[in-house]
């Protein structure tokens, strides 16, 4: 089953090393549509007005205590993570630079163009979407192997020092984020909890769904 999935599978169209700026057009593109999905499903989330995610919960906890925005608090902890990826011999690539871009105009184009849902269960229902359509966006674009996000860097080098599966080594992660937010004051809702719970199953249904597609 999905749950199970330890590694990121590798496809046709899969670059063999992440450090590289000329990729197939094929891995360019999937790349690209599969951030464009993670963005979607992150904009979806915060238009269903059902919590932010368990990094924006972080962040909005950390800036409770300190004198900083949440802003400049989200760029720390994108360092810092970052950092956390030398002991993990984690390498940057060219998806590292365009998930920010392209998940922030993603994110950017729903704020804009979805209006939010006005019932209570139809945002519980738009944020559960929200975390597959991340979750089958973070599968596509990490198969593409040409370097994940910070965080999804972090999942990817605990993983194979754990050797857990991907959905455990994710759920731990956000759930851990998501708790220490909560404890310095940041705001929880249904949906941070559904992210929290959901993404790590989710990405390792995004792997599952790329590896049965393109590999049978």
């Amino acid at each position: 089953m999905f749950l199970s999935i330890k590694k990121i599978p590798r496809t046709n169209w899969s670059s063999n090393y992440a450090f590289n700026f000329k990729p197939k057009f094929s891995t360019f593109f999937y790349l690209c549509f599969g951030l464009m999905l993670f963005g979607l499903g992150e904009g979806l989330l915060i238009v269903s007005l059902s919590g932010a995610s368990p990094w924006s919960v972080l962040a909005q906890g950390i800036s409770l205590n300190i004198n900083y925005s949440i802003g400049i608090i989200t760029l720390f902890i994108s360092f810092v993570v970052l950092i956390m990826w030398i002991p993990l011999k984690q390498k940057p690539g060219m998806g590292t630079i365009l998930n920010a871009l392209i998940i922030a105009a993603m994110i950017d184009l729903c704020i804009n163009f979805v209006p939010s849902p006005e019932s209570y269960i139809s945002q519980i229902i738009l944020a559960l979407v929200a975390v597959l359509i991340v979750g089958i966006g973070g599968g596509i674009y990490l198969v593409a192997n040409l370097g994940p996000g910070p965080r999804d860097g972090l999942m990817i080098g605990l993983q194979k020092v754990t050797n857990l599966p991907i959905a455990s080594v994710r759920g731990f992660i956000e759930i851990s984020v998501v708790s220490v937010g909560w404890y310095l004051g940041g705001t929880v809702g249904i949906g941070t909890l559904l992210f929290a719970f959901g993404i790590g199953p989710a990405v390792a249904l995004g792997l599952y769904l790329v590896d049965k597609i393109f590999n049978n």
